[in-house]
């Protein structure tokens, strides 16, 4: 037989169809891999800071940098570039020459960055600007160099703000996350930076991916969409999102929808739904009444509950239902009961501790230590620390997805549809007692950032959710990665997580961590759209302390005791809580009985602890206190 010959196209045809489905291969394998993210390339030597700013889509500020030298901002699509001190920066594909002393900027932005110090403004000329939608796409280093290229300096550019002026049409996207329609599932991603975007699909919450759905990108907007035909109501996903990222190179990171409506156990994969299914809502739910919005703020009587502090000791609840949402369901149990006093006594609303999904506590498998020793003892305090990882108890104070009800208090969090039904039941049964049902939020943090397994926004968008100080590094004040509500699509993913708590759920109350560490008029924003989706008037209060990066208005009007006067969203008030208690939120021990207050024995009722500089004067003090707390509260 003779032989045959492939001519030059197909041999090229050949080799196409090779290495696309080589590329296929790859990314199926990154679905089932044993780690959330591979690193494609890896970044050389670099500027590890970032203590540039963007200030728009063109106007950049480098802080405290001489004027002397050139300035060009440097592009990698891969995140090449190697910089060295004294030498030529090298894997550049393309670069751009930088305006120096840019003119006056519009005093909006001004504002908006005062807290970034002085130092040299620098543009790019106006027929470069359109290259850079592209180029925030990969590695971009700002440089100052010499007659002879040489650099002298070199910085990252903190991009927040030109992310949110090129993508700003992104904030009117009204679907992010899973549709459900029909014979299909649409799945959409704001992943501006992102080279590539895949679904993996998963049949159940276990088996491995043996779909990928391609996604496309909207240059507008730089949202991703991908669709999937079939009913896949109950199965799962996973995004895999090829981005560039500062420090480390051009990863392949496998991450949750930050947009996920339900998840499998311990937050492993996102839930394919629909929240206005039946088979997500328990019996009732649609035509199930709840109590009237308060008249007045002041109409609250508010009462603090942690769903796994409220039936984990209760003997009368059933025992699978100890310390998880089904025991508010238990009409007969001791808890229940209580309940049922408390609001015959006055009480009007129930605040549940977090009840999002949360990092700490495992869904399957925690522990509850058990101490022992006497009082006296480090025996105690060393049991419990023995298990601090895997304790099935916390406050919830980490947030992972926030609009997911947290799984380790469902009977099954190995179903998605398990737990939202559960958490939907758990409100029901509250209004059913009369009660009105609270959350406390806390979208002030995440649990964790960078490439960290609990970094679900960073991993999307490297450098865009969390606040960052002058050298670029995520600030902390709250305790954890500070989110930035400042951002518009940060303020967007809490609006309508908000929002779908009280159009899901029937929320009818937020309390929010840490609030004055948010822009008020994002809160207001936010006040306008839950009354909206309710259709009716949802209560908002917050801890409105003043501190940290964001302090006395340093980058914005915050939420704040200084600032919400007249708003309608409400503040406590440690200077009135003080004056009247008596010491500070930090006292223990003898400082406790140090520091009396107006109704605990300030000055007229001296106890022996209490210092002789105490007098009339520190009572009237108080006292001015107390009205100021009381004039607030009826205002």
């Amino acid at each position: 037989m003779p032989r045959r010959f492939l001519s030059p196209i197909a041999l090229l045809v050949a080799a196409s169809t090779a290495a696309t489905s080589a590329a296929a291969q790859s990314i199926q394998d990154a679905c089932n891999a044993p780690t959330f993210q591979t690193v494609l390339a890896t970044s050389p030597a670099g500027a590890t800071d970032a203590r540039a700013v963007w200030l728009d889509q063109r106007t950049m500020r480098w802080p405290g940098m001489s004027s002397e030298g050139r300035f060009r901002l440097l592009f990698s699509a891969t995140g090449a570039i190697s910089i060295q001190i004294g030498r030529a920066a090298s894997g550049v594909d393309s670069a751009v020459v930088l305006l120096n002393g840019a003119g006056t900027l519009p005093g909006d932005t001004e504002r908006q960055f005062r807290h970034v110090g002085a130092g040299r403004t620098l543009a790019v000329a106006d027929a470069d600007v359109s290259r850079l939608r592209d180029w925030h796409r990969g590695q971009l280093i700002l440089v100052r160099e010499d007659a002879d290229g040489r650099v002298l300096d070199a910085t990252r550019v903190q991009h927040a703000a030109a992310l949110d002026v090129f993508f700003t049409n992104a904030a009117t996207t009204s679907d992010l996350g899973v549709t459900v329609s029909g014979a299909r599932a649409r799945f959409r991603l704001w992943a501006p930076t992102a080279r590539n975007v895949a679904v993996c699909h998963f049949a159940n919450d276990t088996a491995p991916s043996r779909t990928v759905v391609p996604m496309t990108r909207d240059a507008r907007t730089g949202v991703w969409t991908g669709e999937q035909g079939g009913n896949h109501n109950g199965e799962y996903y996973l995004y895999l999102v090829d981005v560039y990222v500062p420090g480390v190179g051009m990863v392949r990171n496998r991450v949750t929808d930050p947009y996920s409506i339900s998840l499998s156990t311990n937050s492993q994969r996102s839930y394919i739904g629909d929240l206005a299914s039946p088979l997500l809502a328990p019996p009732g739910w649609a035509r199930a009444s709840r109590p009237a919005a308060a008249a007045a703020a002041t109409d609250q009587v508010i009462y603090e509950l942690h769903v796994r502090d409220f039936s984990i000791n209760d003997p009368s609840a059933r025992p699978r239902n100890r310390g998880r949402y089904g025991a508010f369901a238990e009409r007969n149990s001791q808890g229940v009961q209580h309940l049922r006093a408390l609001q015959r006594a006055g009480v009007t609303d129930i605040h549940l501790l977090p009840v999002f999904d949360l990092a700490t506590v495992p869904e399957r498998g925690c522990v509850t230590p058990q101490p022992r020793g006497s009082a006296a003892s480090d025996s105690q305090q060393a049991t419990v620390q023995a298990t601090a990882a895997t304790d099935c108890y916390n406050w919830g104070y980490d947030p992972l997805h926030y609009t997911v009800p947290e799984g380790s208090y469902t009977s099954n969090p190995a179903n998605g549809a398990v737990r939202v039904r559960e958490m939907r039941q758990l409100v029901q049964s509250l209004h059913a007692l009369g009660l009105r049902v609270g959350m406390d939020v806390v979208y002030n943090h995440t649990s964790a950032s960078g490439q960290h397994l609990h970094s679900v926004l960073d991993r999307i968008v490297p450098g865009y959710y969390h606040r960052l100080n002058a050298r670029g590094d995520v600030e902390t004040s709250t305790c954890c990665a500070n989110t930035a509500t400042e951002h518009r699509m940060m303020a967007k993913l809490m609006i309508e997580s908000v929002a779908t708590w009280v159009r899901e759920y029937h929320i009818d109350a937020f309390r929010f961590d840490l609030m004055g560490h948010q822009p008020r008029d994002v809160m207001e924003q936010l006040q306008r759209t839950v009354d909206s989706v309710a259709g009716r008037h949802i209560a908002l209060i917050g801890e409105g302390w003043n501190f940290g990066e964001v302090a006395n208005g340093a980058r914005f009007v915050q939420a704040s005791q200084l600032s919400l006067y007249g708003r309608g969203i409400g503040t406590f008030s440690d200077r009135a809580r003080d004056a009247i208690r008596g010491g500070g939120p930090g006292d223990n021990g003898r400082a406790q009985r140090e520091r009396q207050g107006y109704i605990t024995g300030l000055v007229y009722d001296r106890n022996a602890f209490a210092p002789a500089t105490d007098n009339a004067e520190t009572l009237m003090r108080a006292a001015d206190m107390v009205r100021v707390g009381l004039a607030g509260t009826l205002s």
